[in-house]
């Protein structure tokens, strides 16, 4: 005997994937012209640069999960890979690793304890992953890379790489404290992110915070001049 609801279809479930997979779109493009920005910025020790574009990927992961995050890392490593960069296969593996690490703990985390703690631990908890991943693969693939002695890369761990992700990743965690709440609400006004839940006193205006945020981003940014030798 056939099932009356077989071929029953719930109609907004469409419409939903749509969305999600429009604004997935419209945060890899975000990204992808983040990474473009980063450029701009100073090089540390004349190889590592800093890069921003985490704090899109970021917010993706805030609102749709960390699997979402590592899809728009992986589409814009990509991307990158065959438009801007001259690092090959090396440098999509490392922007990978990085930006998985740091974005995929963070929103993971979120998804547990969605509040401003629960961001705030995540971010800082990624930080901590983000650094110590990359410790492990520069030592691993930085001297194959660069064509350096692997004693070399050693020395340069504690001296080079372990400051240099410590500031990539409070420079993302300040810009993302910052710019959260006003893209993820352009993004709901578009009706292309989900309404937050319980939004009764998330939403309120807090001066603290972003007076916290701002404080951060500036301590980062200044740390960046010092790693870059401006000042």
């Amino acid at each position: 005997m056939s099932n009356p609801n077989a071929n029953a279809i719930p109609a907004a479930r469409p419409r939903v994937t749509v969305k999600t997979i429009t604004s997935l779109a419209m945060l890899t493009a975000l990204a992808y012209v983040a990474m473009l920005l980063s450029k701009l910025l100073p090089q540390i020790s004349g190889f590592l640069q800093m890069d921003v574009k985490d704090t899109v990927v970021c917010i993706g992961g805030f609102l749709f999960g960390p699997l979402s995050a590592a899809i728009i890392s992986i589409v814009v490593a990509l991307v990158e890979m065959f438009t801007v960069s001259d690092t090959g296969i090396i440098g999509l593996i490392m922007n990978v690793l990085a930006t998985c690490a740091f974005c995929c703990t963070a929103s993971f985390v979120y998804m547990k304890l969605r509040s401003r703690k629960g961001a705030v631990l995540g971010l800082a908890l990624g930080t901590v992953v983000l650094t110590v991943v990359m410790l492990l693969w520069n030592y691993l693939i930085t001297p194959i890379y660069m064509h350096m002695d692997r004693s070399v890369v050693a020395d340069m761990l504690p001296t080079v790489f372990l400051p240099f992700n410590l500031v990539k990743g409070g420079l993302n965690m300040a810009l993302i404290l910052i710019l959260y709440k006003p893209v993820v609400t352009a993004l709901r006004k578009a009706r292309l992110a989900p309404e937050r839940e319980n939004a009764a006193s998330g939403d309120r205006f807090d001066a603290g915070f972003l007076l916290f945020s701002l404080a951060l981003l500036a301590t980062f940014v200044v740390l960046v001049l010092v790693l870059s030798g401006k000042i």
